[in-house]
């Protein structure tokens, strides 16, 4: 009875134990990345900014001189305001001179307008050939003149101002030579204010060379308006007549 109990107690253990099953090993799967794609917007990409810069600065210019009024013909101008490329060596300014002593005060060429404005011309004519204009004397004050007469009382080379004023005390007439574009003067019959027949313009007593540079100067004078002087190569005076000034002074300040 024993045995038997055991053996049906036997077969329902082994029944039992095959109803109950071993659950499988549990593996943790590996976690995946995950990629998103970048939100895409309708707004505009800002670009990259560049590293600021200094602005730049206008260079600084000269502000704008005006242009000088046009004065009246009979007005008084430096000539150097016309005409700037004009050599000036005022000869009476020093004592540089046929007299050795010094004449007036002043250093500018003063001329009036009207004589200024032909005397361009000639510049203009002269730089053609490679030429310019070389000034020794310009408007003369009156009280210039009876110090030149007194210095050289001869009536041939200085006018008498006890009988009549120079022409130079008009403010028409001047003293000049040519010279190079590098400032040397040309060759002509005499040095300035030479007091012989040399200077005169008969050029028969000077060297072939200096006849033609004096009558090369003397064709462009006349035809800008200008008569030479018979015994000074160097003296011409506008055709343009002015009165004698007696009033103005280059010396005194305006």
């Amino acid at each position: 009875m024993k045995i038997r109990s055991f053996i049906v107690f036997l077969l329902i253990a082994v029944l039992l134990a095959g109803c109950v099953s071993v659950p499988p090993e549990i593996t943790t799967p590996e976690p995946t990345e995950v990629i998103t794609e970048p939100e895409v917007t309708d707004a505009p990409t800002e670009p990259a900014t560049e590293p600021a810069t200094e602005p730049e600065t206008e260079p600084e210019t000269e502000p704008e001189t005006e242009p000088l009024p046009e004065p009246e013909d009979a007005d008084f101008v430096k000539v150097i305001d016309y005409i700037p490329d004009v050599v000036i060596d005022l000869r009476y300014s020093t004592e540089n001179n046929h007299t050795g002593k010094v004449i007036y005060d002043f250093e500018d060429v003063w001329l009036r307008y009207g004589t200024v404005k032909k005397l361009v011309l000639v510049q203009e004519r002269l730089k053609e050939d490679g030429y310019r204009l070389k000034i020794w004397d310009g408007f003369r004050p009156t009280y210039a003149q009876f110090r030149l007469w007194e210095a050289c009382p001869d009536a041939r080379y200085v006018a008498n101002p006890y009988v009549e004023y120079s022409n130079h005390s008009r403010g028409n007439t001047i003293d000049l030579t040519i010279v190079y574009a590098d400032g040397n003067e040309v060759l002509m019959p005499t040095e300035f204010d030479n007091t012989t027949p040399m200077a005169d313009r008969v050029y028969d007593d000077c060297s072939p060379d200096a006849a033609h540079n004096s009558q090369y100067l003397e064709d462009i004078m006349v035809s800008c308006g200008f008569w030479g002087y018979w015994g000074e190569w160097w003296h011409y005076t506008d055709n343009q007549k002015y009165p004698v000034e007696e009033v103005f002074n280059p010396a005194e300040p305006s």
